[in-house]
């Protein structure tokens, strides 16, 4: 019966149960909670992210680990799995199933809406795809490989880490000088290619375009200042008073990775 399943996962002939839940937590040291089908924390998950909160990571990293593990145990919960006994096999079907699974976040709920894959030919903006995407698929192989090495630090968790790496290529990492280029490897197994992506850009006529309908120098010289500076959205709107610096003509903001002003 399990292994029935398993072929149907990854054939796309068979979802998920979306049991569980991704909660708030109870204070800034585990901002968000996994909890299983009756409302139990699931205390592994728990213990791994706060450790990740402990270095320093952000409450949105956490959550997005949270989603990817909670993710993961529904699958070893309907394969009926252990978390700690999990193996290759199961990082296999998880896989399988996202490669070929809908991703209920991409439903269209405009008739008129671009189809999925397609590219806004304004802006260089390509509508995501119906499934998920391989960076969606890897940073979960990243978050499941991390959460088992963290508990085998305590003996606890699966004897052998059920998510493959390039040994090669972290031998050569580990002792590269970022001085060098970074050497090209072979991905390790079940990691998805990443397509190369041109950088978008919008049309110099559209550009053009939009520019001449800004109704007052002050609204194009904004638009002007936020494409040039190359800040992100998030950034920009971040800023304050106390953050432009008008006599040297300099813009302050908050760097989303290292939040450093």
């Amino acid at each position: 019966m399990v292994e029935d399943v398993r072929r149907a996962l990854m054939e796309g002939q068979h979802s998920v149960p979306a049991v569980g839940s991704v909660v708030a937590g109870r204070g800034t040291d585990l901002p968000f909670v996994v909890v299983d089908r009756d409302g139990h924390e699931v205390k592994s998950v728990s213990a791994y992210l706060r450790d990740l909160m402990l270095g320093d990571a952000s409450p949105l990293t956490c959550r997005s680990y949270a989603f990817d593990l909670l993710r993961w145990h529904r699958l070893l919960w309907l394969l009926e799995t252990p978390w700690e006994k999990a193996t290759e096999a199961e990082v296999a079907v998880l896989v399988g199933w996202l490669r070929e699974a809908a991703n209920p976040q991409r439903r269209r709920r405009l008739p008129d809406s671009a189809p999925p894959g397609s590219v806004n030919l304004n802006t260089g903006k390509p509508s995501l795809r119906a499934g998920y995407a391989p960076r969606t698929i890897n940073h979960a192989l990243t978050v499941i490989g991390g959460y088992c090495r963290y508990h085998a630090r305590f003996g606890a968790g699966p004897v052998l880490n059920p998510v493959p790496v390039s040994a090669e290529r972290r031998r050569t990492l580990a002792h590269r000088s970022p001085l060098e280029p970074t050497p090209v490897f072979r991905r390790a197994r079940l990691r998805q290619r990443i397509p190369a992506q041109a950088p978008r850009a919008i049309p110099d006529h559209r550009w053009d375009e939009l520019f001449a309908v800004m109704g007052c120098d002050r609204d194009r010289a904004l638009l002007e200042f936020y494409v040039s500076s190359g800040a992100r959205a998030s950034e920009l709107l971040g800023i304050d008073l106390e953050d432009v610096d008008w006599a040297g003509q300099l813009v302050y903001v908050i760097s989303k990775g290292t939040r450093e002003r």
